[in-house]
């Protein structure tokens, strides 16, 4: 007898364009959400668009972080308790929108995801990262009811934010690689539809490298479709695999390594270069993985990320033992393995 069954949590609605930041209440209704808004979000997407969305509620609540972490989490259902509120609006970039996803599990209520920089994929899926110390944890969540992308402001957004998140959706290439490959050697469950679309953004992204380009609002546009696009291939699979793989393993041990140091979609951009090599060699795809980022002026080099060759390679060599999640790098390479793909991809 066929037993198998799925449960998968889209967004209703998806805005994306010149000015819809204006049409959120719109959307709301759209939902039939009732209840007072509370807003959460950063110091300077309020700034940029707080107003803007305040100004289409009666009675809206604020909160303002200034990072993702727990307590920013705990602030938020604080707030959200104590005005019973009907449902979150996340107006920012990962802070707001991973706070505000956690918060709203726990307050068993909706929330909308309203980006401000097109940085990261989480703008849409069912997992939010959040740091503690020099670990990263990544919860499941339930995705956004509604997204609501104004191009005009990702444009405006600074542009290594906007390269991040076009180096974490080529970065894609190297997860799903890897998601068979588990799929193949550890009987982990694979979706060829979800693996299919993650590949196909990644893709589409490579193709159109040399459209992305700084205050353009096509740009924004090719973006933000991309990062819908994996945000939506992970809500699929239920999890975050078709996204995350042995290049997202190498970014979280350099995040351990030396905190700060880079934008987490340019390590995993850079994390990608090699990982790939490792899978298919000299003849492999990493070169228009690395010429895409090029193209685009994301780093493809230790130095480009302001990190040292010595701990690259350390990353490389321990990135293994980061969660238990099967990828090329097994149990761990060897240090003369990842020197010589560090060092044959040009990445040191």
């Amino acid at each position: 007898m066929f037993d198998k069954s799925t449960w998968i949590q889209l967004p209703r609605n998806v805005l994306v364009g010149h000015g819809v930041v204006d049409e959120i209440a719109g959307a709301v209704d759209e939902l039939y959400l009732t209840g007072r808004p509370l807003l959460v979000t950063s110091p300077t997407p309020n700034e940029i668009a707080g107003d803007r969305v305040r100004a289409q509620f009666d009675d809206p609540a604020t909160v303002t972080i200034s990072e993702a972490s727990f307590d920013s989490v705990e602030r938020v259902i604080e707030a959200g308790r104590e005005m019973d509120a009907g449902f979150l609006v996340a107006l920012g970039g990962g802070k707001a929108i991973d706070t505000a996803k956690m918060a709203s599990d726990s307050l068993d209520c909706g929330f909308i995801s309203v980006p401000t920089a097109a940085s990261h994929d989480g703008i849409v899926s069912g997992r939010s990262s959040i740091p503690e110390g020099d670990t990263r944890h990544s919860v499941a969540a339930d995705p956004p009811l509604a997204v609501v992308a104004d191009t005009a402001i990702l444009a405006e957004a600074p542009w290594e934010l906007t390269t991040a998140g076009c180096a974490d959706i080529i970065s894609n290439y190297t997860a799903v690689k890897d998601w068979q490959l588990a799929h193949r050697l550890k009987n982990v469950e694979y979706s060829e539809y979800s693996g299919a679309l993650s590949q196909m953004t990644a893709e589409m992204l490579v193709g159109n490298s040399d459209s992305i380009k700084k205050g353009l609002e096509e740009s924004a546009w090719v973006v933000v479709k991309a990062l819908v696009s994996s945000g939506v291939a992970m809500s699929i699979s239920g999890s975050s695999r078709p996204a995350s793989g042995a290049e997202h393993l190498f970014s979280h041990q350099l995040d351990r390594l030396v905190p700060g140091r880079a934008l987490h979609g340019h390590q995993v951009g850079v994390g990608s270069i090699v990982t790939e090599y490792l899978h298919s060699g000299e003849q492999g795809e990493w070169r228009d993985i690395r010429d895409a980022l090029d193209t685009m002026d994301a780093p493809t080099t230790a130095a480009g990320l302001g990190i040292e060759d010595e701990t690259v390679i350390e990353a490389l060599t321990t990135a293994h033992t980061i969660r238990d999640r099967y990828t090329i790098l097994g149990d761990g390479v060897s240090e003369d393995a990842a020197i010589e793909a560090a060092t044959f991809t040009g990445v040191i």
